[in-house]
Order: structure tokens, then sequence, then C-alpha cells
């Protein structure tokens, strides 16, 4: 990771002073200051309703911060899903769903808090469906996989302690125009939710796992399963 990052936070509002401890604390990895690399996708974030936005910029230096980056290769998805079920709410009125939130929760969670920035990928209203229907076993783990590391949401850079605060510096703020951003927010929206219907409705392949199999067999954060490859 570069020492020095140039992110984006997109709001209705112009933030040249991010505030530590303020914000949503059922975002994805908690509270904290929900950014990304990517312009577009910051104006889409900004134009979550019919009006203009803005795609705040910030020079970011890393330097000495503590860094969890759950896409670089030594982590999996049930890794990503653990932290996930420690700030989203889920629906568990099933057993499996239950179980299933207590052991991700007791075997899979890694130690997020302790961090100063945490990378990871978006889990949006549109694609926590996804998330939702593999912990109540309805899709597959594979399933899962294809729709948060093969879809088109990109990384969150999320800063979480008051020394990352410390470490962005405002540099402007780019008008996200309604007329366009709130239109391809809905667009991405749509097709996630198309995504969802096919997946879910898709015939069950005979070897694909399931939140059920997990519990049964057990798994552990060594399982090879968890590394396979998924451009195959």
């Amino acid at each position: 990771m570069d020492s020095t990052l140039t992110l984006y936070h997109g709001s209705q509002f112009i933030i040249e002073q991010p505030i530590f401890g303020k914000g949503n604390r059922l975002n994805d990895y908690g509270l904290g200051f929900y950014c990304t690399e990517s312009l577009e996708l910051a104006k889409e974030w900004a134009c979550s309703t019919a009006q203009n936005g803005y795609a705040n910029r910030y020079s970011f230096s890393t330097g000495d911060l503590s860094i969890l980056n759950l896409a670089d290769g030594d982590y999996n998805i049930l890794n990503w899903l653990s932290i996930l079920l420690m700030n989203r709410k889920f629906n568990t009125d099933s057993a499996i769903a239950a179980q299933g939130k207590e052991y991700l929760r007791s075997t899979f969670l890694l130690p997020y808090t302790q961090y100063d920035v945490i990378i990871g990928y978006r889990a949006d209203d549109s694609y926590f469906s996804f998330a939702s229907a593999f912990l109540n076993n309805t899709i597959s783990l594979a399933q899962l996989e294809r729709a948060m590391f093969l879809g088109k949401l990109g990384e969150q850079i999320v800063l979480k302690s008051e020394t990352a605060f410390e470490h962005l510096h405002y540099e402007e703020s780019i008008l996200a125009e309604h007329s366009v951003y709130y239109l391809k927010r809905m667009e991405r929206d749509r097709a996630a939710r198309s995504e969802f219907r096919s997946e879910r409705n898709s015939k069950p392949i005979r070897d694909a796992v399931y939140m059920l199999d997990i519990l049964r067999e057990e798994w552990t954060n060594d399982d090879p399963r968890l590394r396979r490859n998924l451009s195959e």
C-alpha cells in the first residue's frame, strides 16, 4: 500500500474536518470515516437522494498506521462476514442463521478493533442481501464469493482510530450532479438486486457449500477450501 493515498468521501455536505467518533455505528466495519480511492464511486455515494452532493477529496498518509487489509489474500470471506455480523443487523430468525452467526463470530472474527485503518469490500444495502441469504442457508459460499469479490462495488478504506484521522488532510470538494450520479447509483442497485434474484433462483451445484455444511463440518480459518481461486 502506498505511503500517501488520495481518498474520497461521498456526502451531501462539504466535509473539511471529519470528526472522530461521529457517524453511523451500524456500517460494515462499525464507527469510522468511510472512503474510497474511486472518485466516480464517491460521487455515487454522495447522491443517495435526488439532490447534488460532494466527493470530498483528501490526502492520507499511512505512515506508521496499523492496517487490516481484508483483500490482500491473507484473509477469507468468512473473516469479512464475521466482522459484518458484529456491526450490521442480520435476520437470524432461523436456527441455522442464529447458530451460524455465533459460530462465525467465535471462529473467524479478527481483532479488527485494534487497527487504525480497515480496507475491505463494501456490503451496501443491495449487496447486503447476499450476506444475509448465505447466513440463512439460501445461497452457497461460492455465490457469496462471486457477489462480494467479483462484484463492482470496489473497496472501501475506513479510518477507525483518532490517530488515523490525524493523518487525513482535506484538499477540495468536487460537485456530484444528482442528474448523473443518482441515476448511476440506482442502476448499480438495480443490477445488484437482479443478480441476487438470479443467484438465489439458480439450481444448486452438487458440491456447493452452505452455512449448514460449515456448521456440521466445523470449518476453521485454515481450511484450504477458503483459499480457492475465484477465477476458476
